[in-house]
């Protein structure tokens, strides 16, 4: 199966397995960023809407759920991303059969999941908020909100889906465009059913899901036009037992990884959100911020992803190991330049996203964004290395420093927040982070041999037929 750019019907592709790799990685990477940005400009549109609009109460009912929707999307976000490693190396191993099988295996799977998950969060909702003491001042508010946006998943997963197809053969540029689309459509339709027609977050919530539907219709539109070639047919869905048990596997590694994350940001934000509807609004503030700076990093760690895929399926290892080095530093640079943006501007920055005038929560929210940012070196030396183990059929470390995340918020639930306050809620996750970045260095460095051969210059590969 030959790889060009850009083949004759509008197929673009990126073969990563030849070229240098910092410029390969860095020119799939960009369009993912600025995917990644427009992606969180959908929470950020609803915070800035409402926060103007609607007042200080309404950016806490947003907060107050942010843990929950964020469990429910990264189940099918981390499946679709463990998904995308096996047709990543099917796709470097130039097995044209095989990547159509592994395609057909995603379009079940996340079929099966958008049903179920849709289905359990809708019948759950209720008693989940009342797990999560949202307070009863915002409940009915802050229910509506997420309900709908619990019923439009189905929208958010098919996007994810197709995008991550797209991606897993290197094309990151056309996701980036249907996302530019649909993000500019949320900003119009959050102003149109917020501002104009008065219909409250129920307006914002409504607005992101139809934008979310458009861009997944128009990339199932561009994939049936140009990407017919690596579609499956009829055929390709009689998916060998060891295909699908291998999606299964990867899929379920990183649902898992980024599930047990979630759950413990759930029993974290329970904790958090008996501190008052100040502290929410305080917290939802900080984390609009800090997921922006986070994109970056995460946007390097999946390109590093993709680039590991390609060449762990193509069976070149010292291109693994010199991207693994140019992508830390990429993270570290990314890092020091958002932590010196947020203690220079973090209160304007706080004041300008929400619309806020209360000094308690921009103080607090700016207090939150520097201490997190300060950490991002050790956040961004974990996702590569979380990432690269991953696209090497690594599961158990990646995995396994999850499980400490989770411990660690579920610490910081018991003890950090009811001692320190909102100080523990903005201390949790810098530590976290360190304590797994420690624990995936040694990872890495014990499995590298294993990875790479005594030499660094055989791959061990296990077959990417």
């Amino acid at each position: 199966m030959k790889t060009p750019k850009s083949s004759p019907d509008g197929m673009r592709v990126k073969d990563m397995t030849t070229g240098e790799p910092a410029r390969l990685m860095l020119a799939f990477a960009l369009p993912l960023f600025i995917g990644n940005i427009f992606q969180q400009a959908y929470n950020m549109v609803d915070t800035m809407v409402a926060g103007y609009t609607l007042g200080d109460t309404a950016i806490a009912a947003i907060g107050a759920t942010s843990a929950l929707y964020n469990l429910i999307i990264n189940l099918s976000f981390g499946l679709n991303g463990g998904c995308a490693i096996v047709v990543t190396q099917r796709f470097g191993a130039h097995n044209e059969k095989r990547l159509k099988q592994s395609i057909a295996g995603m379009l079940l799977l996340n079929a099966g999941a958008a049903v179920v998950l849709t289905t359990l969060s809708l019948l759950f909702l209720t008693p989940l908020l009342r797990f999560m003491n949202t307070p009863d001042a915002i409940f009915q508010l802050t229910r509506g909100y997420i309900s709908i946006i619990c019923a439009g998943l189905t929208a958010t997963i098919g996007y994810n889906l197709l995008a991550a197809i797209l991606r897993s053969v290197g094309n990151s540029r056309t996701p980036l465009v249907f996302l530019i689309i649909s993000s500019v459509l949320n900003i119009i339709l959050d102003l149109l059913f917020v501002a104009v027609f008065r219909w409250g977050l129920a307006g914002a919530a409504m607005a992101t899901v139809a934008a979310q539907a458009v861009s997944a219709i128009l990339c199932a539109g561009y994939m049936l036009r140009h990407y017919r070639a690596i579609l499956p047919g009829r055929e390709e869905f009689r998916i060998p037992k060891e295909i699908m048990l291998e999606l299964l596997a990867s899929g379920a590694a990183m649902g898992l990884m980024y599930s047990v994350v979630d759950i413990g940001s759930v029993i974290f934000q329970r904790a958090n959100n008996m501190l008052g509807e100040v502290i929410i609004s305080s917290q939802t503030a900080a984390r609009r911020l800090i997921s922006i700076g986070m994109a970056v990093l995460g946007t390097i760690s999946n390109a590093l992803a993709t680039f590991v895929g390609q060449n762990w399926g193509a069976g070149k290892p010292e291109r693994i190991r010199s991207a693994i080095r140019k992508a830390l530093v990429m993270e570290v640079a990314w890092s020091l330049l958002a932590c010196s943006a947020a203690y220079a501007f973090g209160g304007v920055l706080v004041r300008f996203t929400t619309g806020t005038e209360d000094p308690e929560i921009i103080r607090n929210a700016a207090m939150s964004l520097r201490l997190h940012m300060t950490f991002f070196p050790a956040l961004g030396i974990l996702l590569c290395l979380r990432m690269a183990l991953q696209s090497m059929g690594k599961k158990l470390a990646p995995i396994f420093s999850s499980c400490l995340e989770l411990g660690m918020k579920i610490v910081a639930a018991s003890y950090l927040i009811p001692r320190f306050g909102f100080l523990g809620t903005s201390m949790t996750e810098p530590i976290t982070w360190t304590i797994m970045v420690l624990f995936l260095a040694a990872a890495y460095l014990y499995l590298r041999r294993e990875l790479f051969g005594e030499s660094g210059l055989s791959l061990k590969t296990g077959g990417a037929s």
